[in-house]
């Protein structure tokens, strides 16, 4: 069994208007979104960088490019889901063992959303919850106004 680790991360600015999707759950008490060119999940592109990191194969930029209009509002489990379907060309053998997320948002507080965020990244995964590892974090004020994840992957080909 060879072992590889993957690291992704990912932010975005805050505005109204739009919903805060995290991990491909929409936040519904959240005043705010993301300003992005997809729904902004930042949990789900830093766990698809991390996990195209795995094989040196680039970020969702190359394959999700910003200018092309196609994207425009794309649902990030697509991208996810994508992301997936490269890693299988590369070997068919792939077990994801677990992964480690930090989501820095100051408001709203994320900690009674956990369940729900774990639980659709576990499934999207393959994986059971407790191989997914979830930590909200604010920024004590030194990051007002954006959201960001950054994730660690351990997978086995």
């Amino acid at each position: 069994m060879n072992l590889r680790i993957g690291y992704g991360e990912d932010a975005h600015v805050l505005t109204g208007g739009r919903p805060l999707v995290i991990g491909g759950v929409t936040i519904p008490d959240s005043p705010c979104g993301t300003v992005a060119h997809s729904d902004g999940d930042v949990l789900l592109h830093a766990l698809s960088d991390a996990l195209l990191s795995t094989f040196a194969l680039g970020d969702i930029g190359h394959y999700f490019p910003p200018s092309d209009e196609r994207y425009k509002n794309m649902d990030s489990v697509k991208i996810l889901e994508h992301v997936l379907l490269e890693l299988r060309k590369h070997s068919n053998n792939i077990q994801i063992q677990n992964l480690a997320a930090v989501v820095t948002l100051d408001k709203p507080k994320l900690g009674k959303h956990r369940e729900a965020i774990q639980s659709k990244v576990a499934e999207l995964l393959g994986l059971g919850p407790h191989n997914v590892g979830i930590t909200f974090k604010t920024s004590e004020g030194m990051a007002t106004g954006h959201v960001q994840a950054r994730v660690t992957i351990l997978l086995a080909t």
